[in-house]
């Protein structure tokens, strides 16, 4: 648990159970602005996933992440939520060749922050935390997600880099894909 300006960062490891105001912030921050119904926002691999937040002194949830592990076969494609007709979120190609400098291999998806909240650093916040959370769970060594493009130049504050070509998240918007060495070659 870390703090700063009157606010809490908390983690949850993999089994935890999430609370609702988890959820409602994520559906408020990512889902309902864009017209899904309540539940989108919930994963089928929630529960395997580390989550991050933010909370203030009341406990309201002002900002939220989550970080999972890529399984080894896999190249990283997958539903974008649980709903019906969930777009498929593409694959990271560089994963489908055999290297183990990039696995164990870790995604990082569903970072929102309430609208009052953002530009004050929490993201970066929740990024850092994931990202430490991911290295000490599972030995993490490279780090993948599907950015929308106005997020791009948060995550390239935190030393993300961009790759491929912008593609369209249907029913979410224009992305493009991220990735980052965290263990191993610093000078990525």
């Amino acid at each position: 648990m870390w703090s700063a300006v009157g606010l809490t960062l908390e983690i949850s490891l993999p089994g935890s159970k999430l609370s609702e105001a988890y959820y409602s912030c994520r559906y408020a921050c990512l889902r309902e602005p864009l017209g899904f119904e309540l539940g989108a926002e919930r994963l089928e691999d929630d529960n395997e996933a580390i989550h991050a937040w933010w909370e203030d002194k009341d406990g309201e949830v002002l900002a939220v992440g989550r970080i999972h592990r890529i399984p080894s076969k896999s190249d990283g494609s997958q539903p974008d939520h649980s709903g019906p007709d969930a777009a498929l979120c593409p694959a990271f190609t560089p994963l489908t060749e055999e290297r183990d400098d990039l696995r164990p291999a870790v995604q990082i998806r569903q970072m929102g922050t309430r609208e009052s909240w953002r530009r004050q650093g929490l993201a970066s916040g929740l990024v850092i935390a994931l990202e430490a959370a991911a290295i000490s769970q599972w030995g993490a060594k490279s780090g993948w997600l599907q950015a929308r493009l106005s997020a791009i130049p948060m995550y390239a504050s935190e030393g993300w880099k961009t790759f491929g070509e912008e593609y369209e998240v249907v029913g979410i918007g224009p992305h493009l894909s991220m990735w980052k060495m965290l263990v191993g070659d610093e000078s990525n």
